[in-house]
């Protein structure tokens, strides 16, 4: 048995069959030549339950003997201390990917069999975003890759990738725009993978969450606000002529209340209470009653009153309810001067409010936000709320209308009755 040289390899010509030849200077290291007469470094051994396996570990034509002789003393050294090279290798060829979890976790979500944070299953509107998230960025980054392979180096350089727009983000999302990226989506893209991994994880189909412990980017909050001359401005475009009524009456309705877009456009009829109030079935933080302002709720009613249909905000074409107030916005607010999106109307009206003193609970609870406070969770109509809802509608309301309402904190305008 010679030991194997590149002159010994040299001198090896092909047979009928495969051709072995063993290394005389490490037990178990050795080459096969194929009858095509393409050759292969090996290592034999047996495993611990005393069956006999064999390991490529590389052509001759790329691997000199010597660093063959290297790899195979390290696999060796493996099976010395109890490891199994080629089944750890044939379990990494059949490894479970993340496109291939992505997609269990997809369908078992859609079958109501996992169970998100607040003890219910996952919404329809959170699955069609995980939908988007993972085919145009997950899929395209580290789709193909095994789960157990995966470090936190892998999932923060996949996430720079999405914060720069470097994944198939150009497409066009159909009704609901484009996706572009950026820290925002970034960071909830990574969250989303750590969430499904932890539903991976809870029902065997990986061992760890190769997420956890993951940075997650955050996006610098934007403090930007409408003033009470822009929504002077805003007013005076929405009130010129040419524009859809439906898009109007729904932009005026999101200024007025801090409405999320999809929640004031997806309204319907006999969701308004007459007290000052949306009964909301199913929202980001579950079943949810949301003040309305007087101004608030003379706009729905009057909608009501005027629409034959089920939604207060009717698409112009099919069932559905409208979806164009992005861009109808975008356009009144560029013909006023200034650039403007729903989100800003949302923050503008958490803005008057607390310019006019509320408290942080008072506000989450205006917008619908979670809260572990006195405003979180409400399925009944709050007074306070209402009243809260009503005085900062009547600022902006106001300020639509061209006038200037006075914008005095809590304390000093109930001095004033």
């Amino acid at each position: 048995m010679p030991k194997i040289t590149k002159r010994a390899i040299d001198a090896l010509k092909p047979s009928a069959q495969d051709v072995f030849v063993w290394d005389s200077e490490l037990r178990g290291f050795g080459l096969r030549m194929k009858p095509s007469g393409v050759a292969s470094y090996i290592v034999q051994y047996r495993n611990v339950h005393g069956r006999t396996r064999r390991l490529a570990i590389g052509k001759v034509r790329t691997l000199a003997p010597d660093a063959a002789r290297k790899i195979a003393r390290r696999r060796l050294g493996e099976v010395a201390e109890g490891g199994d090279p080629s089944a750890d290798r044939h379990a990494n060829r059949h490894a479970i990917t993340v496109a291939e979890v992505c997609d269990w976790y997809l369908k078992e979500a859609e079958g109501g069999r996992l169970i998100g944070r607040r003890g219910h299953p996952i919404k329809a509107s959170t699955l069609a975003m995980d939908r988007s998230r993972i085919e145009r960025h997950v899929k395209p980054l580290i789709g193909d890759r095994p789960v157990a392979a995966l470090s936190l180096v892998d999932f923060e350089k996949a996430q720079s990738k999405v914060a720069e727009g470097r994944t198939a983000t150009a497409k066009s999302m159909g009704r609901g725009g484009r996706t572009t990226g950026g820290p925002a989506v970034a960071g909830r893209t990574l969250g989303m993978l750590h969430s499904i991994f932890e539903h991976a994880v809870r029902a065997r189909k990986i061992a760890a969450n190769p997420a956890r412990g993951a940075r997650m980017l955050q996006p610098r909050r934007r403090l930007a606000r409408l003033s009470l001359e822009q929504l002077s401005a805003l007013g005076r475009e929405l009130a010129a002529d040419g524009e859809n009524a439906t898009a109007v009456a729904a932009i005026r309705l999101l200024a007025l209340n801090g409405f999320r877009r999809q929640e004031a456009l997806g309204i319907r009829r006999d969701w308004i209470m007459e007290a000052g109030g949306v009964l909301f079935p199913d929202t980001k933080s579950d079943t949810q009653v949301r003040p309305v302002g007087k101004s608030a709720l003379a706009l729905l009613k009057k909608r009501r009153a005027e629409i034959d249909s089920d939604w207060l905000f009717p698409a112009d074409r099919g069932d559905g309810h409208f979806v164009g107030v992005r861009k109808a916005l975008s356009r009144i607010a560029g013909r006023a001067g200034f650039a403007c999106t729903p989100h800003l109307l949302r923050h503008t009206f958490s803005s008057v409010a607390g310019d006019l003193g509320y408290s942080e609970l008072t506000i989450a609870g205006l917008l619908g936000h979670t809260s572990k406070g006195v405003t979180a969770g409400y399925v009944h109509l709050d007074t306070t709320l209402v009243a809260a809802a009503d005085r900062v509608s009547t600022v902006i309301a106001a300020a639509l209308g061209g006038r200037r309402a006075a914008v005095l904190p809590l304390k000093m305008a109930r001095g004033r009755t």
